[in-house]
């Protein structure tokens, strides 16, 4: 069983790194323009919309950054039933670009974040959104290198992964791996591709054609999506428009993970959606990740001469395949070794996720209860 499970995991890992579409590596990035680059942009204007939900202790990173952008007409905040100071705290700026506005009783059927997205783009006045994340800090100029990667490439919607916190062990063992799995979920390359039906999104920072989001239906297409950035991103390209997606180090999280609970909370409660609910494809998904993640480490460690260089083979790949995303965040090589115990992690997580979803409890998240994913 050892011995299948080894070979299996091997030609699983040499495939993944002979696709054309090469979901491993990190060749689709964006990095903020520097100041002076970036050409005049005749006009172009944008809307901020910046929905918020107990984050007083981000704002004051995070809002400025927005308000100095010169594209940037004006900034809406969007207080998603605070039960801290985010409203004073935004207020407190006294910024002339900057509205702060409190969501409507949110209606059955929606998540919070995508009522409070959809009653700030009803406000809206400018022709581009920006849809970021109240905890996420832009460099100076990651706004005007989005635009000109719309430009460049005609889409609608332009998203970028921003460089999760990585400073926590938790965090350094399993935001890469998290970053990682999911461009192999979502291959950045074939999304990016007009002819592919793959469509992918990033959630915390997104740049979007007012006009192509009215012909969806807006954020009322999505309602109560909880993958809702892919979603998006899927409407978008079933409009027949183009997306593109890509990492970048111009824009930071500040959301911070200093716990295995943080992270499970986050990932469990959408993980089995990922998989459709389907108790097939969530077996399907078990059999894999054993024998791409477990089976290869083991047969090396504890294999005789066949099992052992099937390991080997299988152990040499993933290490080639996850190199390039460590590489891009900085961390030190040897962390490849690492990569089998956050899969196992992200396994258990995906686990707990149907578990959760056929008993019927309820995730919770940003102190909202929802449905169990």
């Amino acid at each position: 069983m050892l011995s299948a499970f080894a070979i299996i995991g091997a030609l699983m890992w040499a495939g993944l790194l002979l696709v054309p579409w090469r979901p491993h590596r990190t060749d689709e990035h964006l990095e903020a323009t520097e100041p002076g680059r970036m050409p005049p942009d005749e006009g172009r204007r944008v809307s901020v919309l910046v929905p918020a939900r107990n984050e007083a202790a981000v704002l004051g990173r995070t809002l400025p950054p927005l308000l100095a952008e010169p594209v940037v007409a004006e900034v809406l905040l969007i207080d998603d039933h605070s039960t801290d100071a985010t409203r004073a705290v935004a207020e407190a700026l006294q910024h002339p670009k900057l509205r702060v506005m409190a969501a409507p009783e949110l209606p059955p059927g929606w998540s919070g974040k995508l009522w409070a997205l959809e009653a700030a783009r009803r406000e809206a006045r400018e022709p581009w959104l920006l849809l970021v994340d109240a905890d996420i800090e832009l460099e100076p100029g990651m706004l005007p290198a989005l635009i000109g990667r719309q430009r460049n490439t005609g889409a609608a919607l332009v998203s970028v992964m921003v460089h999760l916190r990585m400073q926590e062990i938790w965090e350094r063992l399993l935001m890469p791996a998290f970053v990682f799995f999911f461009k192999l979920l979502y291959p950045f390359r074939l999304a990016n591709g007009p002819q592919s039906a793959f469509a992918a999104a990033a959630g915390g920072l997104m740049l979007i054609e007012a006009r192509c989001l009215e012909a969806i239906g807006g954020f009322g297409a999505l309602r109560g999506a909880l993958i809702d950035d892919c979603s998006l991103a899927a409407a978008v390209k079933q409009s027949g428009a183009r997306i593109w997606i890509g990492l970048t180090h111009g824009a930071r999280s500040l959301r911070e993970y200093p716990q295995l609970a943080n992270v499970w909370q986050m990932v469990s409660r959408t993980a089995y959606t990922q998989l459709h609910h389907s108790p097939i494809l969530l077996s399907l998904c078990v059999v894999l990740m054993i024998a791409s993640l477990v089976a290869p480490p083991l047969a090396l460690l504890f294999g005789d001469g066949g099992e052992r260089l099937a390991g080997l083979i299988g152990c040499a790949a993933m290490g080639i395949a996850y190199w390039p995303t460590l590489r891009y965040y900085e961390l030190p090589a040897w962390r490849v070794i690492t990569l089998p115990v956050a899969g196992a992690l992200f396994l258990a997580m995906t686990i707990a996720s149907a578990i959760g979803h056929h008993r019927g409890t309820t995730a919770v998240w940003r102190d909202r209860s929802y449905p169990a994913a």
